[in-house]
C-alpha cells in the first residue's frame, strides 16, 4: 500500500456520513464517494475497526459490516496483516464518476469549447512550419503570447510587462509552481473556505498547513476572521479568488480587498489571486481590479483559458514581480520543459479577439444559470437557491446536511455532482451542494428534475433526527 489514512482523518472527511439506514451502509456510501473522488486515494490503509469506531462513536460491528459491503463492491479488499486497503476504482462500478452515454457531468464546471476554437486551431496550424522551427523546449513562454497577456492585465489597470509574465499549461500547473516555489515544509497559508479543491491538494502536496477564512453567500469574506488569522499565523502565502470564487460565486468589494491586502502586507504574506473565473461575468458589471497598490513581490495573479475557452486548452499563466518568475523559471524543470508551442500560438491568437470570446461566454453562461435557478426554485423550494452574476456555479444551500447522499443518489439517477464536503478544507459543508450552470440549459432543467427526485429518495431514506432537527440553512 502506498499511504494511511488515521481514523481522525477519515472521520473529519466523512463530516455528516449518518445520512440514512441501515448506520453501516451509510458510512460505507461515505467512504465510496470519497474513494470516487479521489479524496482517498487507491492503494490507502484504513484504519482499524475498533480505532474507526472510536472516532465515529458507532460500534465495531457497524465498521465491520460498512468494510464487509466496501469489500462486496470491490471498493476496498482486506489483506492479511494489512488491514483494509482501498482499490482502484473499476470501471464495471455503477457509482464511478465518469460520465456514460446520456449522463449529465456537472463535476468539473467548465464550459463548452468557445465556437471559434476550431477555426483558431485551424489558422495556428497553417502555420506549422513557423512553429516546428523552433526548439520546443521554452520554460518561460512565448514573446508574443506573454506579451499579449501583459496587454490584457495593464487594459484591466495592472501595469504588466512581458518579463512579469510566466504561461504554464494551465492553471492548476500554475498553482503547483508556485506552491512548490513559495512554500517549506509546515508553513502556513490562508485558504478560504469552501475553495477550489484541486489548489487545497497542491498546496498541501507542498507542504502547507491551511488555515480556513469563511466565505459564505451572503457575507461574503469574514474580514475580521482574516485579520485575526494574518496576525497570529503570519502565514508565507494566501491562496484567494477573489472574483466569482469558486464554489460561492462571491466577488470581494472593494474595501473586502483593501482590507486583505493590508492584512497581508502588515503579516509578509504573499497573496496568490486566482482569476480564472474573473472574466466570467453575466450581469455584475466591472470591478476595479484591486490588489494594484502592493508592495512589490506581495500579490501574484493566476489565470488561464480554461474556464473562458476551453477545458482542453491547457494554457495558463503566472503574473508575478520579475524576481519570482526568475525563481519559477529555474524551478520549473522539475515539473515539466515547458507549455507546448502550438497551444500557445492558438492562445497568442484567442487574446486578440478575447472580448468577443468573453460575451459569448457571458450570454451562454447566463442561460445555463437562469433555466437552473428557476427549475431548481419551482421544485424545491425548501432549498436555499442564491443569485450569482459570474463565474459557472451555484453553491445552494440544502435543508439538511445530505449533500454526500444526494450526490450518490444522483448519480444513480444519470446527473454527476460533487458534494458540499469536497469544497471543505477541515470537513463540514454537507449542507450544501455546488450545481455548475455550464452545460445547456435542457441539461440543466432535467439535472434539476432529478436533483428534486433524489433529494425526496434521500429525504426518505434519512434518520428522522436528520430531517427532522437540520435547523436552518446557512
Amino acid at each position: 500500500m502506498d499511504s494511511r489514512v488515521s481514523a481522525r482523518a477519515l472521520a473529519v472527511s466523512l463530516g455528516g456520513w449518518r445520512t440514512r439506514e441501515p448506520a453501516y451502509e451509510a458510512l460505507a456510501d461515505g467512504i465510496r464517494l470519497l474513494c470516487l473522488d479521489n479524496r482517498i486515494a487507491p492503494r490507502t490503509t484504513l484504519p482499524a475497526e475498533r480505532e474507526l469506531a472510536a472516532a465515529l462513536h458507532v460500534s465495531r460491528s457497524t465498521v465491520a459490516a460498512a468494510y464487509r459491503s466496501l469489500r462486496d463492491t470491490g471498493h476496498i479488499a482486506s489483506l492479511r496483516g494489512s488491514g483494509s486497503v482501498t482499490l482502484p476504482v473499476g470501471h464495471r462500478d455503477v457509482g464511478r464518476a465518469t460520465a456514460a452515454e446520456g449522463m449529465i457531468d456537472l463535476q468539473q464546471a467548465s464550459p463548452p469549447a468557445w465556437p471559434g476554437l476550431a477555426g483558431v486551431m485551424a489558422e495556428a496550424g497553417a502555420n506549422s512550419a513557423a512553429l516546428i522551427s523552433r526548439v520546443g523546449y521554452d520554460v518561460l513562454g512565448g514573446g508574443e503570447l506573454r506579451a499579449a497577456i501583459a496587454r490584457r492585465y495593464t487594459e484591466r489597470g495592472i501595469p504588466t510587462t512581458p518579463a512579469e509574465v510566466l504561461v504554464t499549461t494551465g492553471a492548476q500547473s500554475a498553482i503547483h509552481l508556485v506552491s512548490s516555489v513559495l512554500l517549506g515544509r509546515g508553513d502556513r497559508v490562508v485558504v478560504e473556505t469552501p475553495t477550489y479543491p484541486h489548489a487545497v491538494d497542491a498546496l498541501r502536496r507542498a507542504g502547507g498547513r491551511l488555515v480556513g477564512v469563511p466565505v459564505t453567500i451572503d457575507a461574503g469574506w469574514d474580514i475580521d476572521r482574516a485579520e485575526q488569522v494574518f496576525a497570529r499565523t503570519l502565514p508565507v502565502m494566501a491562496y484567494l479568488m477573489p472574483d466569482f470564487q469558486n464554489p460561492t460565486g462571491r466577488s470581494m468589494t472593494a474595501a473586502e480587498r483593501a482590507a486583505i491586502l493590508a492584512a497581508g502586507e502588515r503579516a509578509g504574506t504573499v497573496l496568490v489571486l486566482d482569476e480564472t473565473t474573473a472574466d466570467l461575468d453575466i450581469d455584475r458589471g466591472p470591478l476595479d481590479a484591486g490588489f494594484v497598490d502592493a508592495e512589490p513581490g506581495t500579490v501574484v495573479r493566476i489565470g488561464s483559458l480554461g474556464k473562458t475557452v476551453w477545458g482542453g486548452l491547457r494554457v495558463g499563466w503566472v503574473r508575478a514581480d520579475g524576481d519570482l518568475i526568475r525563481r519559477l523559471v529555474a524551478a520549473r524543470p522539475a515539473h515539466d520543459l515547458g507549455t507546448p508551442e502550438f497551444e500557445q500560438a492558438i492562445a497568442a491568437r484567442l487574446l486578440g479577439d478575447f472580448d468577443a470570446i468573453v460575451a459569448q461566454r457571458s450570454g451562454l453562461l447566463r442561460a445555463g444559470r437562469d433555466a437552473v435557478v428557476a427549475a431548481l426554485r419551482a421544485q424545491l423550494p425548501s432549498w436555499r437557491i442564491p443569485d450569482v452574476h459570474g463565474g459557472v456555479a451555484l453553491w445552494i444551500g440544502l435543508d439538511a446536511p445530505l449533500s454526500s447522499a444526494l450526490v450518490m443518489e444522483a448519480r444513480s439517477r444519470g446527473v454527476l455532482l460533487t458534494a458540499g464536503s469536497r469544497f471543505s478544507i477541515e470537513g463540514g459543508h454537507d449542507r450544501h451542494l455546488r450545481v455548475p450552470f455550464t452545460s445547456p440549459p435542457d441539461d440543466m432543467v432535467r439535472a434539476a428534475t432529478v436533483l428534486a427526485e433524489s433529494w425526496s429518495a434521500v429525504r426518505a431514506g434519512a434518520p428522522a433526527t436528520v430531517v427532522e432537527h437540520a435547523g436552518s440553512v446557512v
